[in-house]
């Protein structure tokens, strides 16, 4: 399952304009391989959301961690993340700076395109009222074709330890998983749907504030931590292109709020611009591409203990990084 993730990875996503969206598609390689994993086998059991509320300890999560993963020669596979570092050598680079490096990159030969569809990894820490805390790191690919169906394959895997057992929760005790492990493989019928975050996202800086606006579900202007969300939401759906990129890039140059604070390397060991948004007790962490200001990742952090809850300060909370 390693060796076919790992082709998955190298197969860009369906762009949007062209004869299939545009040109670009997976290879034939891989293009069985993703149809093999989504139909050989039976139907996989509903993908696990982590929309759990705070109201466990870390510290139960601990104790069952060292029953599950202990012992000196077991392989042991790390259950959270560490915040991701800013390299302190590094000279900060304003958002206005980078949203006008992007503008550049519309017109440059090869510039990307817009595709419709994700390639994200991400982890979160889950907690609930009666279980454990439980982190779940998935890559998720999601294929649109030109009939407007799509697929979508989830996967158990973790950047930071490539072939080590990914832990996971599917609603009894937490446990390991093969590395590549398949949660969930669907196809979904056609859909066409004209609302966001599915409709085509706009060139326009107003007209895509108002586009993030109206996918938040919400009348009135994006708090910056909402806006955050919302480009979330969009990349969920969309691997931007160039022209968006440039776009999304000017918009959170204008939106404010984000401090720059240097550069880092993300857990896909590629390098980025970091910018800052501090709220109450957390702080998100905003990862765009140093040439082109297309968005590479998103982490939040807890900025303040909570010893009811077992949380400390520096511990994530949760990330996503994409790819094209």
């Amino acid at each position: 399952m390693a060796d076919e993730l790992e082709l998955l990875r190298r197969a860009d996503p369906v762009p949007v304009d062209g004869p299939h969206y545009g040109e670009g598609p997976l290879d034939h390689g891989a293009e069985r391989l993703l149809n093999r994993l989504l139909h050989d086998r039976p139907a996989a059991r509903r993908r696990v959301r982590l929309a759990w509320s705070l109201g466990a300890t870390l510290v139960v999560a601990a104790t069952a961690l060292a029953l599950l993963l202990g012992g000196p020669n077991t392989t042991r596979a790390v259950a959270a993340p560490r915040p991701l570092v800013i390299r302190t050598d590094s000279t900060s680079v304003s958002l206005k700076e980078l949203a006008d490096r992007a503008e550049r990159q519309v017109t440059a030969p090869g510039a990307p395109k817009l595709r419709k569809g994700t390639h994200v990894q991400s982890w979160s820490m889950g907690m609930s009222d009666d279980k454990p805390p439980v982190t779940l790191p998935e890559e998720r690919v999601v294929r649109w074709k030109a009939d407007g169906s799509h697929t979508e394959l989830v996967v158990a895997t973790d950047p930071r330890q490539p072939g080590r057992p990914v832990l996971r929760d599917d609603g009894g005790a937490p446990h390991l998983v093969e590395d590549g492990h398949v949660l969930s493989r669907q196809t979904y019928p056609p859909s066409w749907s004209d609302a966001p975050p599915e409709s085509t996202p706009p060139h326009d800086m107003a007209r895509l504030r108002a586009y993030l606006q109206e996918a938040s579900y919400t009348r009135t202007p994006l708090t910056t931590p909402e806006l955050l969300d919302a480009v979330g939401e969009l990349l969920g759906h969309w691997t931007l292109g160039a022209r968006e990129s440039a776009t999304l890039a000017r918009l959170l140059a204008d939106t404010g709020g984000l401090r720059p604070v240097g550069r880092v390397t993300d857990r896909l060991g590629r390098s980025g611009e970091a910018y800052e948004y501090r709220g109450a007790g957390t702080r998100r962490l905003l990862i765009m591409a140093p040439s082109t200001g297309a968005v590479l990742g998103l982490e939040t952090v807890f900025t303040k203990a909570d010893p009811e809850y077992g949380v400390k300060a520096g511990d994530v909370m949760e990330y996503s990084a994409w790819m094209r």
